[in-house]
């Protein structure tokens, strides 16, 4: 009860932390800490300007709150006091800032956080459901800041998959790669605006067919993490949006003779839509990771993805603008309408039409809606 009441006073939170860690040190630095885990993310969690941090004292004198110092910005939540006898009673914010005893505390602080949080997720599931519900989206800030603890901060991530029910974050790394399929070698995942547009995504038709499970990334935060975060277990990170699609072993050869069969008979049909879409796209091919759509958009494996893109450009910033690779499902009837059609001005409909559905069902927005609907009740009305 002493512990939960000293939180309150120096949180000025009405609630119960979820956990707390009392730990006295000694050594070549010596000092005492006391960190609290918040049950509840404070309301300024997402503030970049407001100040957080830790209380410092010095011979257990009073120094400064909000000691930015002590904590880097992924674990801004953390609340609590560190007293130490290894600082002089004069310190200040500047000297702190190359202060190796401040290094020392805060890389200990930090180890000490992770590790009650491993112990939570191995111990107490429920309650570390609850504490990644409020933070785990700021944890996921923490590979790109914190190199030295990017394995151990990679084991504590929750994500929802293609696999797991609803879009509550539940499966850890290690429970995908212990699911993965033999032979494969990668961990795949997508990234959308929300849940639904990730779990509806044409990119994963492939994957459910052959039950490959995907990861469905759908924080704001997720663009960043999988830039920072590129391996776990010795398995890669893939976008199932980018690149070409290669299964690796995972498909078998009688799939890549078929593959490479279809390619050929519809070779004439893609130069005729790289001519058709040449102001729109960087590429036409044929693909084989779609079984339901007609068509889908994807980037190359080093360009930005589509979302990231949308991101930044809501943001206001000055983003270049890739164009995407175009890719047709041969075994679309839509695909094989167009490859039979001879009347130039409906070829370029329903190409045009076929490009405009394939980038509003990866989350993009068309230049011009009206156009499009035009195309389409055009298209509609001829259909006998």
């Amino acid at each position: 009860e002493e512990y939960k009441e000293f939180y309150k006073q120096i949180s000025h939170d009405y609630q119960d932390p979820l956990s707390w860690s009392h730990n006295k040190v000694e050594g070549k630095t010596e000092y005492t800490s006391l960190l609290y885990i918040p049950s509840t993310a404070p309301f300024d969690l997402w503030d970049r300007e407001r100040s957080h941090g830790l209380k410092l004292y010095v011979k257990r004198v009073f120094i400064m709150e909000d000691t930015e110092q002590l904590m880097p910005r992924y674990l801004r939540f953390i609340r609590g006091v560190i007293d130490t006898n290894d600082l002089p009673l004069n310190v200040s914010r500047e000297i702190l800032q190359g202060s190796k005893t401040i290094d020392s505390i805060r890389t200990a602080s930090v180890k000490k956080v992770l590790s009650e949080l491993a112990k939570m997720q191995k111990n107490d599931p429920e309650q570390y459901a609850k504490f990644w519900k409020e933070f785990g989206q700021v944890i996921k800030e923490g590979p790109g800041e914190d190199f030295a603890n990017k394995e151990a901060l990679a084991k504590l991530m929750l994500f929802a998959t293609t696999s797991s029910e609803g879009e509550t974050q539940t499966v850890t790394l290690a429970d995908y790669v212990d699911r993965m399929k033999d032979k494969q070698d990668k961990i795949y995942y997508v990234t959308a605006e929300s849940y639904a547009a990730a779990k509806n995504s044409p990119h994963l038709e492939v994957f459910n067919k052959k039950g490959i499970e995907v990861l469905l990334l759908s924080e704001r935060v997720d663009e960043w993490l999988t830039n920072s975060l590129t391996e776990f277990d010795g398995k890669s990170f893939q976008s199932v949006s980018k690149g070409n699609l290669d299964l690796g072993e995972l498909a078998d050869e009688e799939e890549k003779k078929v593959q490479e069969e279809t390619d050929k008979a519809f070779s004439d049909l893609v130069e005729r839509l790289k001519t058709t879409l040449d102001d729109k796209v960087k590429e036409v091919r044929v693909t084989h990771r779609l079984t339901d759509s007609p068509a889908c958009l994807v980037v190359d494996e080093a360009d930005m993805s589509a979302n990231l893109e949308r991101m930044l450009k809501a943001a206001g910033q000055q983003v270049g603008g890739t164009k995407p690779i175009f890719e047709i499902n041969p075994e679309h009837p839509m695909v094989k309408r167009l490859q039979t059609e001879s009347d130039d001005k409906q070829f370029e409909d329903w190409s045009t039409i076929l490009f405009d559905q394939a980038l509003l069902a990866e989350g993009g927005q068309l230049t011009d809606p009206a156009s499009y609907v035009k195309r389409l009740n055009t298209l509609l009305m001829s259909i006998n």
